[in-house]
């Protein structure tokens, strides 16, 4: 098949999907075609079945805002026509199914079909497109899709209550590529960030407000009044200012390590010891299954997704949003006890191991090919 995808390019969770999902799609022989303004960051190995093709929207002052979805729309419509595209696969419902409809619309104008499947990610449901400025044009794109996934069972329930859609949502999990991960497994350096009695704890986000990353300090200074302890703070963001001043205000930056975005993550995974997600709002949960996949326990909260990714009493934990005293308790037992601890380690890879990509593939391979004997 020839499958063109559109996604955004960047660290976070959907875009390294929908990457992940190409790259994996191109070696079992399909002809895959991103469609985005910039080159993926997980897009680092171009093969002879993999293409990259730039949205490029020009600057005018007459706009306020440059049309996005306009160039999108165009450009899918020249690669479509270009290439002989088979089918149109686009991660977030705005703008990136809205675009696809335009595009759809403007291909069958010139007698070309344009199968459409949507895959719903998170904050384009419960966040952007559940405001009422985008609500309309949202549920308008899912409906006019010809298939529509969702990355968790939370996820697709949420769109089913917010909106008003008229067509079945298929869930399929996000994924990890386990053998890949594995071969990239190194000698692990842990005494560059701890010595030996310390336990290492981490978070990784794009410290947005639905993270709480504050609240990750607070659960790692309860943790290291009894234990001594180091956290890893991965990401860049808006609210890593504010995280940077609690910090310093608590005396802790000796304690508290920032990184920034790494692309060592796989290293930092190494060190840490338990991941901490104390998130307000996460409709999967995909840097926990890294977590795990490394054998990393998760501490989080039971928001959305994370229950069907992290389950409670065998990769980590889960609290109610807001319980720090349960999270920090619950990391305190699992580090207090050496046997404990490598039985999570255990519990957190087996779950992994259920995401494996070799598992999810072909359940996309199967939409497709629906998707198109409904159009032959």
């Amino acid at each position: 098949m020839k499958i063109a995808i559109v996604c955004y390019p960047t660290y976070g969770g959907s875009g390294v999907v929908a990457t992940e999902l190409g790259h994996a799609l191109s070696v079992i022989g399909h002809e895959i075609h991103f469609i985005t303004y910039r080159q993926p960051v997980r897009l680092d190995t171009l093969n002879e079945n993999i293409f990259f093709h730039e949205v490029f929207v020009p600057d005018y002052d007459l706009f306020h805002y440059q049309p996005y979805e306009l160039a999108l729309s165009s450009r899918i419509v020249d690669v479509v026509k270009s290439y002989n595209i088979d089918l149109l696969h686009v991660h977030y419902a705005i703008p990136h199914a809205y675009a696809a409809y335009t595009a759809k619309m403007m291909l069958k104008d010139e007698g070309f079909k344009l199968p459409i499947v949507t895959t719903l990610h998170g904050t384009d449901i419960t966040l952007v497109g559940s405001h009422p400025f985008y609500k309309t044009a949202v549920t308008f794109s899912i409906n006019n899709s010809d298939f529509v996934t969702s990355v968790s069972n939370s996820l697709k329930s949420d769109t089913e209550s917010l909106f008003k859609i008229n067509k079945p949502i298929q869930v399929i999990p996000n994924f990890i590529d386990v053998e890949k991960n594995a071969h990239l497994e190194k000698p692990c350096h842990r005494d560059s960030i701890a010595n030996e009695k310390e336990k290492v704890l981490i978070h990784i986000s794009n410290f947005r407000p639905l993270k709480r990353v504050v609240d990750v300090v607070k659960i790692f200074e309860r943790v290291q009044k009894k234990l001594p302890s180091k956290l890893l703070m991965v990401g860049e963001g808006p609210e890593r200012i504010k995280v940077q001043r609690y910090v310093k205000k608590n005396g802790l930056r000796k304690k508290v390590l920032f990184f920034g975005k790494s692309n060592e993550i796989n290293e930092l995974l190494c060190y840490s010891d338990i991941f901490l997600l104390p998130s307000e709002k996460e409709s999967f949960g995909l840097v926990a299954l890294e977590a795990m996949i490394h054998k990393v326990p998760v501490i989080s909260t039971n928001a959305g997704g994370l229950s069907e990714v992290n389950i409670d009493g065998v990769s980590g934990f889960l609290s109610e949003i807001g319980d720090l005293k349960s999270m920090a308790k619950n990391t305190i037992k699992i580090l207090s006890d050496k046997n404990m601890h490598k039985n999570f380690q255990e519990g957190a890879f087996k779950q992994a191991k259920k995401f494996d990509i070799s598992k999810v593939i072909p359940l996309y391979e199967s939409v497709y090919k629906k998707v198109l004997n409904n159009f032959t």
